[in-house]
């Protein structure tokens, strides 16, 4: 398989520690002492005394000194400062000088050896200290030759000096540029080190869920939001085919991620659906695509997905304000143009019922048309009412009084079954908001009394009024300084599934006689609050949460003085 580029880098750097460069001039230094040594030794009788001496004090010298740099280096692992990298490369010039002294000076075969120890030392070392060291070696080498060796100058021996000299100044300029080359890999490193670091804790913190699965559907990437979206620990599944496992909650994300690994086309935006635990909730998904490359690297794909049950009650809240508008200007239209021919009606039937002439059962009919005129001319009331939610006047008003308030009222409301208690919890200090009193008192008795309605006998109508911290307002919903909060629930049979969706829609009811109208003038009034109502329904009951902003905190709030 071809190295890839990190993997190169990775060796590079990795040829330019110093530390690993020491540990081969341990080896090199160590098998040219032993080797010099057992030549001595297998030539003892012929060779002259001094040097055999010679390599026998080298031999142990070196034993000791590499030993001893060992555990400095290796053992202790102190760092590798330029007094002991001068001590090891002039050590070095000495035990070169020695074998070049045992084996014939100048005439010696081993003078080359000169140039392996300037070469480390280049690289080891500064440039400077670089050029220093050939210059100790061309010293110790014209030393051992002319003062010990007592021969000529000859034309070799120039060449050997010149030869030092010319590999001294060309491995320090290679040393130069390759520890700008390291400087600049190793600073490249640490800055894609940086940037990766950044960007897992990006998508570990993110909201939407990432799965990467390679061409077999083996997961290869999933943050924490994946795991939570669909119900499994990243880590459990890690390294094995998550596409079966992902098909069970999510069958869309599922098909999606094979439609792009099979055809490498990348999907822009598609939807679809969890169910985990029974709930399920909307997603939104899109998808990329890595072809595999002449590296190695297989094809994978890449799937981002979110939750967008906010974005999907943000749409139906403004699809139902639109709905509700046009309704409320259609009903005070009709109501307006129907009221007065109706009260006319009514009028006239009267006086024809007072006729003298008229008999039983014309009264009888009279009567009849006179009630169903009074239930028309109330449900025109109502319509009107739907119609006109305006905030008229605007005070400082306290949502837990509003509570307080509705919740006494229900409490005693014939429509209460027996046994149903109502408990209402707001805190000591107020939870003011701006707003029309009346307006805001008629949405929560409404709600209060539906809650009511649908509680079971000896069930239970709860209403809490508390603040909402902005971080807890659910996503979509801006409440920079966060919201006041009123929530009223039930223990009752919750809302049918059929219905949930239609329940601010005029004229959706399921009471008896009901004219459709309480919630959606609930609707309207919140919003002309600039607030929001929510439900959240099952079979263990229904919670209406009412969202308003809260009122900007005079003077008169905090204890100050004009």
């Amino acid at each position: 398989m071809p190295r890839t580029s990190s993997s190169i880098d990775g060796q590079f750097l990795a040829m330019l520690d110093p530390r690993r460069m020491v540990r081969w001039v341990y080896l090199g230094r160590f098998s040219l002492a032993t080797a010099i040594f057992i030549a001595a030794a297998f030539v003892w009788q012929s060779a002259a005394l001094s040097d055999t001496l010679i390599a026998s004090l080298s031999f142990a010298a070196t034993m000791v000194f590499t030993i001893g740099s060992g555990f400095y280096s290796e053992i202790y692992e102190r760092p590798l400062g330029r007094s002991f990298l001068y001590l090891q490369s002039m050590f070095d010039l000495c035990l070169v000088t020695a074998v070049v002294h045992i084996t014939g000076g100048g005439a010696s075969q081993f003078a080359a050896l000169y140039i392996l120890v300037i070469a480390s030392a280049a690289l080891l070392l500064p440039v400077g200290g670089g050029l220093l060291i050939a210059a100790l070696g061309n010293a110790l080498y014209f030393a051992d030759v002319i003062l010990v060796h007592q021969r000529a100058l000859e034309i070799g021996v120039w060449m050997q000096l010149a030869v030092f000299a010319v590999v001294a100044l060309g491995s320090g300029y290679i040393s130069a540029r390759l520890q700008e080359a390291g400087a600049g890999t190793a600073e490249l490193a640490a800055e894609l080190s940086r940037v990766r670091l950044q960007a897992d804790d990006i998508l570990r913190t993110i909201r939407s869920g990432i799965l990467t699965v390679d061409a077999d559907g083996v997961l290869l990437y999933a943050n924490p939001a994946a795991g939570a979206l669909l119900g499994f620990e990243p880590l459990d599944v890690l390294g094995r085919p998550i596409l079966e496992q992902v098909g069970a909650v999510a069958p869309e994300l599922s098909s999606v991620l094979s439609r792009t690994l099979s055809s490498g086309i990348r999907t822009a935006r598609s939807e679809g659906a969890i169910t985990l635990a029974g709930r399920a909730f909307p997603i939104g998904m899109a998808t990329t695509y890595v072809e595999p490359d002449e590296t190695g690297t297989r094809a994978t794909a890449t799937v981002i997905f979110q939750d967008i049950s906010d974005q999907k009650r943000l749409e139906s809240l403004h699809l139902r304000a639109e709905r509700l508008e046009a309704v409320a200007e259609l009903s005070a239209s009709l109501a307006h143009e129907i009221k007065n021919p109706l009260a006319s009606i009514r009028s006239a039937v009267e006086q024809i019922a007072r006729l003298p002439r008229a008999e039983e059962d014309e009264r009888t009919l009279a009567d009849l048309i006179v009630n169903e005129s009074d239930r028309l001319s109330r449900l025109l009331t109502e319509f009107l009412d739907f119609a006109r939610v305006r905030v008229t006047s605007t005070a400082r008003v306290d949502i837990g009084a509003i509570a307080r308030g509705a919740a006494s009222l229900v409490g005693t409301h014939p429509d209460r079954r027996d046994g149903v208690r109502v408990t209402c919890v707001t805190p000591d200090d107020p939870l003011v908001v701006e707003g029309d009193e009346d307006l805001l008192h008629r949405a929560v008795f409404n709600l209060a009394l539906n809650a009511v309605q649908a509680a079971p006998a000896r069930g239970q109508v709860r209403i809490e009024a508390a603040t909402m911290p902005a971080a807890e307002v659910p996503s979509g919903l801006v409440f920079e300084r966060g919201a006041v909060a009123l929530r009223i629930s039930d223990d009752g049979p919750g809302i049918a599934p059929e219905i949930r969706d239609r329940l601010f829609e005029p004229f959706m009811t399921t009471k008896a006689g009901g004219s459709g109208l309480g919630l959606p003038v609930v609707y309207r009034a919140i919003e002309a609050h600039r607030g929001h109502v929510l439900v959240d329904t099952d079979s263990l009951g229904t919670r209406f949460t009412i969202l308003l902003p809260p009122s900007q905190p005079t003077e008169s709030d905090s204890g100050g003085h004009s």
